[in-house]
């Protein structure tokens, strides 16, 4: 009976969401929106240094996200010589290849990589809960049926998390935010053997 109920209490611990494992605590008819701001400006080219590594390969280059229009981004990754490496485009949910290097064309990867930079360029996720804990504020929103919890820091975006059965398996970090650009982004994989770093040109 004893290992039944330590049983139960570890299926129960083990089940509980994010923002709960977090000791957040839910806010009550809170009405708050979701604003990413830094891919939002269409007369903006985005263009930062980056490094990738995944598995056991790296790639550097420039790492370029330009918004055409209202939900519409186009992410181009190239070495410093131009040669491209990927490029995709988002139109709201549709996502599309325009080129991708041979050694990248994994279906795992490529579905990973469009959960990646939706999650980055999506501008107002559908908020759906709302939690706080001290003076930090978190939001949920479902991204390509994913949770992920929006970190406000003075109401300045700082954080994304994607969780699954209450674990944090993305993580992904904005610094050195100015003007709705933030200098350097970094969007770390805990399951998986994959880092993306950027830094602004």
């Amino acid at each position: 009976m004893r290992f039944l109920l330590i049983s139960i209490l570890f299926l129960l611990s083990a089940c509980g969401s994010y923002p709960k494992k977090q000791n957040f605590k839910e806010v009550a008819n809170a009405k708050v929106e979701i604003t990413n701001p830094y891919f939002s400006n269409s007369a903006e080219d985005y263009v930062y240094k980056a490094d990738i590594t995944v598995f056991k390969n790296s790639f550097s280059g420039i790492f370029i996200v330009k918004k055409l229009d209202k939900n519409h981004h186009r992410i181009v990754f190239t070495t410093e010589m131009g040669n491209k490496l990927f490029d995709f485009e988002f139109l709201q949910e549709i996502f599309k290849i325009n080129h991708i290097l041979q050694e990248m064309d994994k279906k795992v990867l490529i579905n990973i990589l469009k959960r990646d930079f939706f999650a980055l360029i999506k501008e107002n996720p559908l908020a759906a809960k709302t939690f706080t804990k001290d003076d930090l504020r978190i939001t949920e929103a479902d991204l390509l049926s994913k949770k992920h919890y929006y970190h406000l820091t003075n109401k300045q975006l700082t954080k994304i998390v994607r969780s699954a059965k209450g674990k944090e398996k993305v993580t992904f970090l904005f610094s050195g935010i100015s003007d709705n650009i933030a200098e350097a982004i970094e969007i770390v994989h805990q399951n998986i053997k994959l880092k993306i770093r950027l830094k602004k040109i």
